[in-house]
């Protein structure tokens, strides 16, 4: 038995990124076993955890004492190993670990610095788990921006290339736009709960303003809209993708982009469900299903292979979010479970495909590949009809479970929902069509092969995942909820409205696409067409409008006041005023006899009339 287990696969893997960086940095080889060794032990830790392996709780610290007398609650460092924690730990240290084993054989032969790029995977892997782990909000922020500093170095692993670079600064300055308000709901939170710990918040809702309360839930939902890649903060996510295919299953499938649902999530069991009004589920609710729309009708028209699949990972985000809003946190969870293995299996299969078509990216430049590589494709689609939610694989129980609690609360939510799912199964049917059938349309397709054994292998394991994981005997086990029991077959209008959304999708996709035997996409060229290749324009609207014209506006400003104000009046104007007052002195102190004689003249009538004055007044 140990006291402490949790800590020791928290510390982990911050000793080994910092082993790598420090003493591997020019031995990539032994910089990925070490890393690599430490997802394994990290993983096994947990398992250890969740057997039975830990007596007691885990040691906290106290990291900031504010006295008794000053009347402020004191910080501290702890680790909080409640079922929600540790199933989530379970998702990430298990992914961590897969994404770790493909990165040897995808990493393989590049030319960019290896050990750096493992170290980076092991400092994402301490700041996730620091924010699964952590006890208090403001634990929760170091991690929160700690994992921001690990994405903003993996996005930009290859940063000789701009476009990789741009984006890793892109996804690191949007988080802080939504960082901003989560910092304010934190101290919003101390102000009004009294404290920032999670097991001392209960109860407490009943006693502060709904006004309040909304405010600081909102607040708080900021840092969600931020790390989840929420509208309208979104935008980096797509762009993100500029990294190593590895680091998009791990960061932005899976682990980094799920932590703002678990941090919703987890605020819900702390806070209790009281203390979301019904203006915050609105707003919260309402942002999800947004995003959940515009990124499925975005993803319709990619090309690019890894954003179509960025944007469906925004999409299934949304419906998290969207019943977070709905108070159905334990749907939320299951989702985010069953989502977290397919995504990572298509993330690593379209990383498998790129590899063996020589970094080839376009979907319409593929073609063929299911004769070609078989088994990865055969992973690939297995992740993609649990996305679709096809009955039997895990994704459609999560969905069902979602579009059940939007229809009991919110019929709106459940049709957009319903909608949401037509379209996700257009564009995965999309991409696959074009990817896998039909003739090879460029070299690289045409001179693919199989995937080898360090990248089948995890994809192999999230197969099965991507299967298993919606049904009882294990969903059971990983959603955090008492009597929480995975959703099953049943008929009703849920299960017709999905079967239908399905079939639409599915119809649709074929009818336009066939069996791959199209060179160009049919629905290219129009207005909608442009308009959904270019996002929606959300990004022009960014780039040109708040930051090209803002920005510039705000320079011009800055400028026009430092060289009138600072410069003009301030600096140049006080010199000025000086240098002239300077000049007036040398007429009285100039050497000539007779203006000496003046002051003296002038001088001598003040006086006198000063004196005149005072005996005038007296």
């Amino acid at each position: 038995m140990i006291q402490n287990l949790p800590w020791l696969f928290l510390l982990l893997p911050l000793v080994v990124a910092a082993i790598d960086w420090l003493c591997f940095s020019k031995c990539p080889r032994t910089a990925a076993t070490l890393s690599t060794l430490s997802a394994m032990a990290t993983f096994g830790l947990c398992v250890a955890y969740l057997m039975g392996w830990q007596t007691g709780t885990p040691d906290s610290y106290t990291w900031m004492f504010a006295g008794d007398a000053a009347g402020l609650p004191s910080l501290s460092v702890g680790l909080l190993t409640d079922p929600l924690a540790m199933r989530m730990m379970l998702v990430v240290t298990g992914i961590g670990m897969l994404v770790h084993i493909f990165s040897i054989g995808y990493m393989k032969g590049d030319s960019s610095n290896l050990s750096r790029y493992f170290a980076g995977l092991s400092i994402f892997m301490f700041s996730m788990t620091m924010i699964v782990l952590a006890d208090n909000l403001a634990m929760t922020f170091i991690g929160w921006e700690m994992v921001g500093f690990s994405s903003y170095l993996l996005i930009g692993h290859w940063f000789h290339k701009e476009s990789a670079a741009d984006a890793a600064k892109k996804a690191f300055i949007t988080n802080r736009v939504g960082d901003f308000g989560f910092l304010i709901g934190i101290l919003l939170t101390l102000a009004v709960f009294g404290t920032l710990n999670f097991a001392e918040m209960g109860g407490k809702a009943a006693t502060i303003a709904p006004a309040v309360l909304t405010a600081t839930v909102i607040c708080l939902f900021c840092g969600a809209v931020g790390k989840s890649a929420q509208f309208p903060l979104h935008v980096w996510l797509p762009d993100a993708m500029e990294g190593p295919t590895p680091v998009s299953a791990l960061i932005h499938a899976a682990t980094m982009v799920a932590a703002g649902v678990y941090m919703m999530v987890r605020l819900q069991i702390s806070m209790g469900e009281a203390a979301f009004t019904d203006t915050a589920c609105t707003v919260i609710a309402t942002v999800g299903a947004i995003t959940a729309v515009l990124a499925a009708l975005m993803a319709v028209q990619q090309d690019d292979i890894k954003r179509v699949l960025a944007y469906s990972t925004l999409s299934q985000l949304g419906y998290m979010v969207m019943a977070v809003g709905l108070l159905a946190g334990e749907a939320a969870m299951y989702h985010l479970y069953t989502h977290a293995w397919f995504k990572a299996l298509l993330f690593l299969g379209a990383g498998a495909i790129i590899v063996r078509c020589h970094h080839e990216q376009d979907i319409w430049k593929m073609g063929g590949l299911s004769k070609r590589m078989p088994l990865t494709v055969i992973c690939f689609l297995m992740g993609t009809a649990a996305l679709i939610a096809i009955p039997g694989f895990s994704g459609f129980f999560s969905k069902e479970a979602i579009l059940d609690a939007a229809l009991a609360k919110n019929p709106i939510f459940f049709w957009v929902g319903a909608g949401v799912a037509a379209l996700t199964t257009f564009y995965m049917a999309r991409l696959c069509l074009v990817a896998f059938y039909g003739t090879a349309r460029a070299h690289g397709a045409a001179e693919a092969k199989e995937a080898g054994p360090t990248m089948l292998l995890p994809l192999l394991i999230l197969s099965v995942m991507a299967i298993i994981s919606g049904y009882g005997f294990v969903a059971d086990s990983l959603v955090p909820y008492e009597g929480f029991h995975a959703h099953g077959f049943a008929l009703g209008l849920p299960f017709y409205v999905s079967m239908g959304s399905l079939a639409v999708g599915l119809l649709l996709a074929y009818a336009i696409y066939g069996f791959g035997k199209r060179t160009q996409d049919p629905l290219a060229g129009n207005a909608l067409s442009t308009a959904l290749r270019k996002r929606l324009y959300i990004d022009d609207i960014y780039d040109k409008g708040l930051i090209g014209f803002v920005q510039s506006s705000l320079a011009r400003a800055i400028e026009l006041t430092d060289n009138a104000g600072v410069r003009g009046i301030g600096t140049l104007g006080t010199a000025w005023l000086i240098g002239k007052f300077g000049k007036l002195l040398t007429w009285f102190q100039g050497g000539v006899l007779r203006r000496y004689a003046v002051v003296a003249a002038l001088g001598a009538l003040v006086f006198l009339f000063l004196i005149a004055s005072a005996t005038f007044t007296h």
